[in-house]
């Protein structure tokens, strides 16, 4: 091939081959005009039929305009180290260019000395990290009568494919078994790999006791299936989160209170409706004459505040939704739900809680349900994957990306158990906002992208995105239990690369 030299005063800086396009960061001639919309340039660009030499500024700057020249480009970098040249990397890359490094105090003199990633441990580390394959997402467990999630037991298979550290496991288990004396099922998944299970009692793979309020999340996540199916016509109705609630809640007319009318579907599922007798001491179950406001009970008539203005943790509110998805798809909750979410994913094992309503009202399905540890994570992990399942969209992308950050204004403490109101997104939780004062729950060490859903009685629906990390905990008791903690060490389980 045909070579050129090009000088830098008296130093040679670089031989370069015909046919590429090569971006040099440590030639120090003066600046002159250059085309292409790449600025000033330390040397003006060579544009020949055999090669292009352009030397802008910031390596990572100016490749989209010579893509044109439809040639290789190759980034060699000299004089930037540590993040600054990591970083120069990584958008070089990311912009489709090539990136070369020699280190300018250390590889450029003779005798030439290398001693690989001690020469530079940011610009080596960021290497590896642009050369190395990302994990594939194609795998998806098939329901547990025919296999169900794969498995891994021995401490090297968990390290190497599942990237935990069985240490940390054995830890946890042990934590585990401490941390109250309930029956229970728990499982951690990474990778799609089950990592670890534990079980006294209760059995992850059948045993469908009640979930709690991990049945919020779920119901939440069916809603949205819901409002997808409606946008593409193919329910009864179209329904929107922004929607007004009571439009499809023909059941509740005449309305208790008037600020009932201003309640919005997206306030029913983050807890700021104002729908929250529970934080006054009503029950939370009953009939849906109480539910609804129209048994005589005060509470459960009138709103604890305007809707959107405070936030008030409720059960009652989910069990508004649960109707609202039967007005709009035409089904009772139950039916639409396992059509719609459970089957598709591979779940086996559930059952739903109805209320009575009488002649008036009729008997309805509400969000309340019991389902499997193991059918828990089969939840979370369609959410980690975007809402996907194999080659279908289960659930809505956008759904998916809402949980991920607050969905509402309310900055005050919620008001029954004081945690940040931020914490709660569309049926789920961010645990990593929670901020540990007067006691409450903290969200030190796990990740901000994680999303839960914690349920009376130690029982728990979590993933993290950034880890590949599902974790269940299922137990169909009440009580309190320490959630967050159980994510955190499940977190910290996880191996760095």
């Amino acid at each position: 091939m045909a070579q050129r030299r090009i000088e830098a005063g008296r130093r040679p800086v670089m031989s370069l081959v015909a046919g590429m396009i090569v971006i040099l960061s440590s030639v120090g001639t003066p600046a002159s005009p250059a085309p292409n919309g790449l600025g000033r340039t330390r040397v003006s660009i060579e544009d020949t039929d055999e090669f292009i030499t352009a030397i802008p500024e910031s390596v990572a700057h100016g490749v989209e305009s010579l893509k044109g020249h439809g040639k290789p480009i190759v980034c060699n970098e000299d004089d930037k180290h540590d993040t600054e040249a990591a970083k120069a990397a990584r958008l070089s890359v990311e912009q489709g260019a090539s990136w070369g490094f020699m280190h300018n105090e250390l590889n450029q003199c003779v005798p030439f000395p290398f001693q690989g990633i001690e020469d530079d441990r940011a610009v080596y580390g960021m290497l590896h990290t642009l050369t190395t394959k990302k994990k594939t997402t194609s795998y998806f467990p098939p329901p547990e009568s025919d296999g169900g999630w794969r498995k891994l037991d021995d401490p090297d298979n968990i390290r190497r494919l599942g990237g935990m550290d069985p240490m940390k496991l054995r830890e946890l288990k042990h934590w585990l078994l401490e941390s109250d004396k309930r029956g229970f099922a728990a499982v951690v998944i990474r990778n799609g790999y089950v990592v670890l299970e534990v079980e006294r009692g209760n059995r992850s793979k059948t045993d469908a006791r009640r979930v709690a309020s991990v049945s919020k999340a779920i119901c939440a996540t069916v809603l949205a299936i819901a409002s997808e199916h409606s946008r593409q016509s193919t329910t009864p109705r179209r329904m929107s989160f922004d929607d007004l609630a009571f439009d499809y809640i023909p059941w509740a007319k005449p309305l208790s209170d008037p600020r009932k009318d201003r309640i919005t579907v997206k306030q029913l599922l983050n807890h700021t409706s104002g729908i929250c007798p529970e934080a006054t001491g009503a029950r939370n179950d009953g009939t849906w004459q109480y539910i609804l406001g129209h048994s005589g009970d005060k509470r459960t008539a009138k709103l604890a505040f305007d809707p959107g203005t405070a936030c008030g943790y409720s059960t009652h509110a989910l069990a508004h939704a649960a109707l609202v998805c039967e007005n709009v798809t035409g089904k009772p909750y139950d039916k639409f739900a396992v059509e719609a979410l459970f089957k598709p994913i591979g779940c086996e094992h559930w059952w739903f809680q109805y209320y009575d309503g009488g002649e008036e009202i009729g008997r309805h399905p509400s969000h309340g349900m019991g389902m499997p540890a193991r059918d828990l994570a089969r939840v979370a992990y369609c959410m980690l994957r975007n809402g996907r399942w194999n080659d279908r969209q289960i659930i809505p992308k956008w759904f998916v990306e809402q949980t991920g950050r607050p969905s509402h204004n309310v900055t005050t403490p919620e008001m029954r158990f004081k945690i940040p109101a931020q914490t709660f997104s569309l049926g789920w939780e961010l645990p990593a906002l929670l901020t540990g004062e007067d006691g409450t729950p903290r969200g030190e060490g796990i990740p901000s992208d994680a999303r839960y859903k914690p349920g009376s009685g130690g029982q728990l629906i979590a993933f993290v995105p950034s880890l590949d990390l599902v974790v269940t905990r299922q137990t169909g008791s009440s009580g309190q239990w320490q959630y967050a903690e159980y994510l955190r060490r499940a977190c910290a389980a996880v191996m760095t690369e």
